[in-house]
């Protein structure tokens, strides 16, 4: 999630707010340029609100009204720090600095750190439901695009070795995701997105959930669209010293997920990956080493 000004203001105090509240403390927390450049009644506008409702969350986090919460946000902006382009401009000061190779290993000690996060305890407890979830559901409907498309794409690949059961939705030639319309309380949609979220996975995410499709979303944060709309959620972090957000945590989540399903599979699994490899190599798409070859 870009951190703009309030983030973690808004974060903190979002389950205690009246539900039009929520409404545009989301918007704030989705679209921070938005604030900084629009006019109060056009973001309200774009948020499907009344202006009245922006003025009551400018209150309710200690602003006298909604002009000097949008000062901020523009102040903010000017500093360049919001959005890719203001954190491209911190990253190349930090990179002109530290230099690149000291600017690379402060990228790996955030990852590290990042992964290491993935331990936490609830996290490992998100991941032990997720999978007997996915696992007990009875096709998984993978969904994610743009930066989250490797992330859902991966995770449906490895899951191909398990047999059919995967479903990957993309954009291709404008008709990738119509097999959303197949899904039913029994499936489950895997959804990956974080901010800025794009707006087609949000919207194929909430009428899957109108449709009673379960969900379950890898996101970056307890109020993003897709963790309000998903009954289980497992939250990744995506700050870098680099311009663009990292993917990294995500796509572990996703490879995590993949090996405990098949786990619980048990011996049906095994049997699915290995009539799997068997197909494969019948196909003669990998290419390996002769026989009796080893590596030096």
């Amino acid at each position: 999630m870009i951190r703009a000004p309030l983030t973690d203001a808004i974060v903190e105090v979002f389950d205690t707010l009246p539900t039009q509240l929520q409404g545009a403390a989301r918007y704030l927390l989705d679209n921070p340029e938005d604030i900084a450049l629009l006019s109060m009644r056009e973001q309200a506008r774009r948020a499907g609100l009344q202006p009245w409702t922006m003025t009551r969350l400018a209150k309710r986090l200690g602003f006298d009204g909604y002009e000097p919460l949008r000062s901020l946000y523009a102040n903010a902006m000017r500093q360049g720090e919001l959005g890719f382009a203001g954190k491209a401009g911190t990253q190349l000061s930090r990179q002109k600095q530290v230099g690149d190779r000291a600017l690379a290993a402060e990228m790996i000690a955030s990852l590290s750190a990042q992964v290491a996060g993935l331990g936490d305890p609830d996290v490992l407890d998100s991941l032990a439901a997720a999978a007997g979830q996915l696992h007990a559901a009875r096709r998984i409907f993978c969904l994610g695009l743009r930066s989250s498309h490797p992330v859902a794409a991966h995770f449906a690949y490895v899951m191909s070795f398990l047999g059919e059961k995967a479903v990957m939705l993309d954009a291709a030639a404008g008709a990738g995701t119509d097999a959303i319309r197949l899904a039913t309380a029994k499936d489950v949609l895997f959804v990956v997105g974080v901010a800025p979220y794009t707006r087609l996975t949000v919207d194929l995410a909430r009428r899957a959930a109108a449709n009673g499709v379960p969900l379950i979303a890898v996101t970056d944060s307890v109020v993003s669209p897709l963790a309000t709309l998903a009954g289980l959620s497992v939250l990744v972090s995506t700050d870098s010293p680099s311009f663009f957000h990292t993917m990294s945590p995500a796509f572990i989540i996703g490879e995590i997920l993949a090996a405990l399903i098949a786990g619980k599979g048990g011996e049906k699994s095994l049997a699915a990956i290995r009539r799997t490899e068997d197909q494969l190599s019948q196909l003669d798409i990998h290419l390996l080493p002769p026989r009796g070859w080893r590596k030096a």
